[in-house]
């Protein structure tokens, strides 16, 4: 089985070939080069640019650092998070919510475990479509239960998005829950670019099986069927 299914234009990304790094209290796996972690070939698709799959320990997190002329999206599985940046904003993000940080300008944040078990999160880094411009944040819940057979949009740069946390990126991240058995389909424009991973569960894409926290890059111009075979947590970008 190879890594590119030619007829559909989809490159799979196997969890066991991603980027990793362990810190002892942050253990981590890029799905595009970040860091230490420098592949050529995994750069960004498309203006995503970071997808780094996080399990940070208890009461221990990222320290306060700055940022500039990127959207940050943070997609918590288990546990919590909690934010501090120098913009004054303070919040307790739990695990099906999501966190949004324009960084524009510059900004500088923290982000904390301050619970007693293992925090595991999604950080998505898309790039803007303009630079600059005032930094901001925001945090919302979406309870799982209102995505159950269908992507609903979580954060977007497109005003007819009603609900979604907003970020200055051509972009929509999108969550689904999917029951074992079932399936649900996303459309990509021409030139633009999809990145799925699956948070929980398998899933099937033309016959193809892809595991749990694998990257699926997805090329633009296709229609593309997910089917669970498993009960599934589905996040995916589809961005320029």
């Amino acid at each position: 089985m190879t890594d590119t299914n030619i007829a559909t234009r989809i490159e799979r990304r196997a969890f066991d070939s991603l980027g990793h790094a362990d810190h002892g209290w942050l253990k981590a796996r890029h799905h595009f080069s970040f860091a230490d972690y420098y592949d050529p070939k995994r750069m960004s698709w498309g203006s995503i640019r970071v997808w780094n799959d996080d399990e940070i320990g208890p009461n221990s997190g990222f320290p306060p650092h700055p940022h500039r002329d990127m959207e940050i999206i943070t997609y918590v599985r288990k546990g919590a998070i909690t934010h501090q940046d120098s913009m004054g904003n303070v919040g307790r993000t739990a695990a099906g919510d999501v966190q949004v940080m324009s960084a524009g300008t510059g900004v500088r944040h923290a982000e904390y475990n301050l619970e007693p078990e293992s925090t595991t999160l999604f950080q998505i880094w898309i790039e803007p479509k303009r630079l600059g411009g005032s930094p901001s944040w925001g945090a919302k819940p979406f309870p799982k239960d209102d995505r159950s057979g269908k992507f609903v949009t979580l954060a977007s740069g497109f005003a007819e998005d009603d609900g979604a946390l907003p970020i200055r990126a051509d972009a929509r991240v999108m969550g689904a829950t999917v029951k074992a058995g079932e399936s649900i389909s996303h459309t990509v424009g021409e030139g633009r670019h999809a990145y799925l991973v699956p948070a929980t569960g398998a899933v099937e894409i033309d016959g193809e099986r892809y595991e749990a926290r694998d990257g699926i890059a997805i090329s633009g111009g296709q229609t593309v069927e997910i089917k669970a075979l498993d009960d599934a947590e589905l996040v995916l970008v589809d961005a320029d």
